[in-house]
Formats: structure tokens, C-alpha cells, sequence
């Protein structure tokens, strides 16, 4: 078994994570699910609101912690922004229309993904953001044919 295609990028500052997630947005399709993991603080949320600027989204962008998603309705597509840091029950998935969001036409960004793993499909890219030397790394790993293709158009 061959390893899954990756890329790691050094984000020194808040700026360079919304700059990766605006690259991101514009290698994006309808249907793709992108697991974000880190630690606290780790930027996991300017990550989706880089992403959420590069589709376009002018709002306010905020961690979904309490409310476990947040849906953003962009001409382009559906984005679910889902973080399961307080996720308990499995009930919650369904209330937060977990089913629904998983679809062909929107795309799933998830924080933790890791505290709801077993209710989750495999994600088309892993990205996950580590401190390192006053900076972090985002690795991001691709998971599925459509992964590969976002990846490859992040690597151009």
C-alpha cells in the first residue's frame, strides 16, 4: 500500500493560514469533506475563514464550538462548517443536520473530526496544524482521487 500524496507548508503568522485557506478555496469542488486537526489555538478556525474569504464570504466567520455547525451559502456551493470539540452525543450529529451536509453539492470543512470519526466518511484531504519554530506547518494529506486533485492544484 503506497502512502497517501502530501504537502507541508510553514504558516509563520495568522495571514499565511487565511492565505493557505484562500489557495485552498480555489482548488475546491462540490462534495468534498476537509478534516481539520490541531491543538487549541492551532488556527484550524482562520484556516476555514481564509477558505470562507477565498469563496467569497464577507462575514463574520466563527467557531462553530457551541452550535457544532455553521452553514455558509455561497453562490458557488454549500459550505457546512462543522467543529466537534464538545461533541458528546450521537444525537447531536443528526440535530446538526450531519446527513444532509455530507452530499454531492456542498462542501464539509470539520474541526476535531477525530471526536466523531466512527459517524464520518473518509475525508478527501487531512490538514493538520502543528507549532513549529514560532510558526505552525500545515500538513495536509490526500485521502481520496478527489483529495489528489485538490492537492495537486495547491502544489501548482
Amino acid at each position: 500500500m503506497t502512502a497517501a500524496p502530501g504537502l507541508e507548508i510553514f504558516l509563520a503568522d495568522e495571514s499565511a493560514t487565511l492565505a493557505l485557506g484562500k489557495r485552498l478555496a480555489k482548488a475546491l469542488a462540490p462534495g468534498m469533506y476537509i478534516a481539520l486537526q490541531g491543538e487549541l489555538g492551532s488556527g484550524k478556525t482562520t484556516l476555514a475563514r481564509g477558505l470562507l474569504r477565498g469563496l467569497g464570504y464577507e462575514g463574520r466567520v466563527k467557531s462553530p464550538t457551541y452550535t457544532l455547525v455553521e452553514l455558509y451559502k455561497l453562490s458557488k456551493l454549500d459550505l457546512y462548517h462543522f467543529d466537534f470539540y464538545r461533541f458528546g452525543d450521537p444525537r447531536d450529529l443528526i440535530d446538526a443536520g450531519l446527513r444532509e451536509a455530507f452530499d454531492d453539492a456542498a462542501v464539509c470543512v470539520v474541526e476535531w473530526p477525530e471526536k466523531a470519526a466512527e459517524h464520518l466518511p473518509r475525508p478527501d484531504l487531512r490538514i493538520r496544524l502543528n507549532e513549529s519554530h514560532g510558526g505552525r506547518i500545515a500538513s495536509i494529506t490526500a485521502e481520496t482521487e478527489a483529495g489528489r486533485s485538490c492537492l495537486a492544484q495547491l502544489q501548482n
